[in-house]
Formats: structure tokens, sequence, C-alpha cells
């Protein structure tokens, strides 16, 4: 009888076994599995923010986000353009990585650990901050001008429930005007109702990218915020490759194609990465 029931339950316990070996496949695939198979990146992104996510004038989907998008399914398929976008709004970026609606979203994200308990973050492609932009032919010079000038400074700024404490961060004694909108700030600057703009260091790069030599870095930076691609929870194998192909594009083969692309946005040449001993560790 004991041999009978120890039998009985090695089959149960075999059964179970076999019938769970299915799943533990299925869970084993890896979304790189997946893109491989399919062919092409499924990549979340927007279309109403230049420089990171726009339309050009040919109806073209461009920008620093797009191009990031474009590393990974270069490492992928050896074609940055084997990429199918999902136009998505701020608020769907990580519904759409958790519903499997997309591969990956690359979409100015900021990180925080509120975020970080839904989906898993690449390494970063990008630091934001704040900045100030100044008129090349103003009557401040830079940062240090700004701040001694105390209360005789303007600093225009988006209206925000927290903007004036963000621009005293910064500028104690400045005069904080808000506005409804970026492009009014500017105005505001251009105008001289404002000695300077106050907004995100890329705006303010991209804006000077547009209008070379009419504008000016005052050359300081606050409230630092990291940007990254965001992927599902749970898939190892498909977060260290994109954060593989990431690393090479701003450390290594693919450097050339990420510094063209920062060139192209905001402005910048990157130096090249340094040959020798790996700058991660320094």
């Amino acid at each position: 009888m004991i041999i009978s029931l120890r039998a009985g339950a090695l089959s149960l316990a075999t059964a179970f076994l076999l019938s769970a070996m299915p799943a533990a496949a299925q869970q084993a695939t890896s979304k790189l599995d997946e893109v491989l198979a399919r062919g092409h990146l499924v990549l979340g992104t927007g279309s109403t923010n230049a420089p990171w996510h726009f339309k050009s004038a040919e109806d073209k989907l461009q920008g620093f986000d797009v191009d990031i998008g474009r590393i990974v399914a270069k490492a992928l398929f050896g074609d940055p353009d084997k990429i199918e976008y999902v136009n998505q709004s701020s608020d769907a970026r990580i519904p759409n990585i958790t519903t499997d609606k997309v591969d990956l979203t690359c979409q100015f994200m900021t990180v925080t650990g509120e975020r970080a308990q839904q989906i898993a973050f690449t390494i970063p492609y990008y630091r934001e901050g704040v900045g100030l932009m100044l008129k090349a032919d103003g009557k401040y010079a830079d940062y240090a001008a700004l701040k001694a000038a105390g209360s005789s400074v303007t600093i225009s700024v988006l209206q925000n429930v927290y903007a004036e404490d963000m621009v005293h961060a910064a500028l104690p004694e400045a005069t904080v005007d808000q506005y409804e909108s970026v492009d009014l700030i500017y105005q505001a600057l251009e105008s001289g109702r404002a000695d300077a703009a106050a907004t995100d260091q890329s705006s303010l790069a991209w804006y000077m990218t547009q209008n070379q030599g009419r504008y000016k870095d005052a050359g300081y930076g606050w409230n630092p915020q990291t940007y990254a691609c965001g992927v599902k929870r749970g898939d190892q194998d498909w977060l260290n490759f994109v954060n593989t192909a990431l690393h090479e594009a701003m450390t290594g083969v693919e450097f050339d194609f990420y510094a063209k692309s920062f060139k192209t946005w905001f402005g910048k040449d990157l130096a090249p990465p340094q040959i020798g001993f790996p700058v991660e560790y320094k």
C-alpha cells in the first residue's frame, strides 16, 4: 500500500512537471527573440516635442528620441529604419510597455523610483536640467553676471506651480515672470521684458541651434533629471541587449551615429570616447 501511494505520488509529480514545461519554456522566450523573428522594432515615442520627437516638413518622424530608437534597430538588424512607430501621449508611455503594445519606449522619460517599480529603465542616454538663455548682445554676459545683479534681473519661465521656487534655486533675488507657453518666454527675452529665459537645457540648445548667433547659454544648469528608455520588467535578455546598443553608441562602435544626432539636435560636438582604460570605471 505504501509503495502504491509513493508510485502514485511520483506519477502526479511527474505529470505536474510535464504540464508545467510549456509555460516555463514560454516564459524563457525573450522579447529579443520575438523582435528578431518579427523583423522590426516597435518603438513608442511622441511626435510634437522638438528636438526630441517631431515631424519634419515632409511628415517624417525625427528627433533625438527617434535616433535613440534607430540605434537599437541598427543593433538588431543592421538597419536603423526597421522600426514601426507607435505615436503615443506621455501618459501612455508606461501602459504601452506593460501591455506589450510596444517593445521599447524612448520619449524623454524621466527616471524615477515610482516609475522603476512599473517598468525597467535602460541606461541613461541624456541628462536633462534647467538652463538660462541670454541674448548674445544682451546686458548680461553669463550666469555670474545675472546672479550679481540680484533683484535687477527678470527671468521669463513657463507657468507652473513650482516655477518661482525653481528659478530662485539658481537666482534667489531675481524677479520671475511666468508665461503660458514656451514661445512667450522666448518673446519676453527677445523684446527685453526679460533678461534671461529659464527652461530645459535641451530646449535652449535646440532654440539656439535654430537661431544661430542670436542667443547664448548662461553657462549654468540645475535641477538634473535622467532620461532613459523603458522596457517591460522581467526580461533581462532584452534589457541587456538594449543597454548594450545604447552603451556602444555613447562609448564604442556606434559613437559617430550618436554624436551626429547630438550635434544635429543640440548643436554641440561631443568629444570622442577616450581610448584605453574604460571611461565607465574612472
